[in-house]
C-alpha cells in the first residue's frame, strides 16, 4: 500500500502543472538584444538585478553596478510587485516570469500607462 501511494503521488506530479520556484529568476541573464547582462540575486529581503556587463555604457546610458531593486512575491507562475531604480530615482510596477532558460520582465510607470517588456536568456 505504501508503495502505491508513492506511485500515485509521483504520477500526480507529472499530471499537475508544476509551479515555478521563486529561485527560478535568480542567476545570470543576458538581455534579448545582447547588449547587457545582469545578475539576479537576493539583497536582503528583496531581489536585485545588478548590471555585470554592458556592451556600450556611453550609448546605453547604463553602467556595470547599476541595479534595480525588486520587492516582489510569487503570484501564479510568475512574480509581481514593485521595482526601484536608484540611479534614475524611478519607481515602477514589476512582473517577472521565468520559464526554463527564458525570462520576461515587464515594468510600468505613470500608473501603468507606460510599460516596457524585456526578454532575457539565462547565461551559462
Amino acid at each position: 500500500m505504501h508503495r502505491s501511494v508513492i506511485t500515485i503521488a509521483a504520477l500526480a506530479g507529472l499530471i499537475l502543472p508544476a509551479t515555478a520556484a521563486p529561485d527560478d529568476i535568480l542567476g545570470t541573464w543576458t538581455r534579448g538584444d545582447g547588449l547587457a547582462r545582469v545578475k539576479m540575486a537576493a539583497c536582503g529581503s528583496d531581489i536585485c538585478a545588478t548590471n555585470i556587463w554592458i556592451k556600450d555604457p556611453v550609448e546605453q546610458k547604463e553602467k556595470v553596478g547599476d541595479k534595480l531593486i525588486f520587492k516582489i512575491a510569487q503570484k501564479g507562475d510568475g512574480w509581481e510587485g514593485t521595482g526601484y531604480d536608484p540611479q534614475r530615482k524611478l519607481n515602477l510596477t514589476a512582473t517577472l516570469k521565468a520559464t526554463g532558460n527564458a525570462m520576461t520582465t515587464t515594468g510600468c510607470v505613470v500608473a501603468g500607462m507606460i510599460c516596457r517588456s524585456t526578454q532575457w536568456t539565462r547565461a551559462n
